[in-house]
């Protein structure tokens, strides 16, 4: 019998709301779940916030004046939210309660075939809690799904000369964000999980969620369509 490999996923929030619920990409990701759980994998997936988050924070703070932590909290609940939406998608394979805690990785039974974990409390996004709990479990890969291909080396968007990052240190990548979290930031990963990747020597690929082959491509250490981060 093939040994068990627990993989840490982190699904963007922009992957499951992008505007509306992606059905279609609900549906994708749980039949590659659905195979390689088949082969011998084990997952351990965080869910996002997305748009939901920025929904709920952009009318709060229309009405009030709102603190870092308000803003973090809404994000949170977005992501338990998404969170509780994956569980039910996952129901017949997945351990039927939600991690929040980091630390609750650790009581769950390892016959759990499908894993769903979300926000936990202020100060960081879900890439640390990602982070926290491949620790936990001794994973040294995390796979980050999001909207894009790569990481570049600028905002493509505003900067034409942007290039394409398929393979950077963690170092190098640390210099191309910011140094402090923000419950508005958006970076490819967040600074104080970057931060503690580096130091854990934890290694992250961002993969585009809509590239299935780009992941099944990187869990059999081929080469891929993403970015390297180690």
């Amino acid at each position: 019998m093939q040994k068990q490999e627990t993989i840490v996923m982190s699904v963007g929030g922009s992957l499951i709301v992008p505007d509306q619920i992606d059905t279609d990409f609900l549906r994708t990701l749980k039949n590659f779940i659905d195979g390689e759980t088949a082969n011998g994998r084990r997952f351990i997936i965080i869910a996002g916030g997305g748009k939901t988050a920025r929904r709920y924070q952009d009318a709060a703070a229309d009405v009030t004046e709102l603190t870092s932590d308000d803003l973090d909290w809404m994000g949170i609940h977005a992501t338990r939210l998404n969170g509780h939406l994956l569980r039910t998608i996952f129901r017949d394979v997945a351990h039927p309660e939600m991690i929040t805690n980091p630390d609750d990785i650790l009581d769950v039974p390892k016959e759990a075939k499908v894993v769903i974990a979300s926000g936990y409390r202020p100060g960081c996004s879900t890439d640390l809690r990602a982070i926290q709990i491949a620790e936990r479990v001794g994973a040294k890969k995390i796979i980050n799904l999001s909207n894009i291909d790569y990481v570049y080396t600028a905002d493509p968007r505003t900067n034409p000369e942007a290039k394409i990052i398929e393979d950077i240190s963690w170092a190098d990548f640390r210099a191309l964000i910011p140094s402090e979290w923000d419950p508005g930031l958006s970076s490819p990963f967040d600074p104080i999980a970057a931060k503690e990747a580096d130091e854990k020597n934890i290694e992250v690929a961002i993969i585009n969620g809509d590239k299935p082959e780009a992941l099944a491509s990187y869990l059999r250490d081929e080469e891929f369509v993403g970015t390297k981060i180690s």
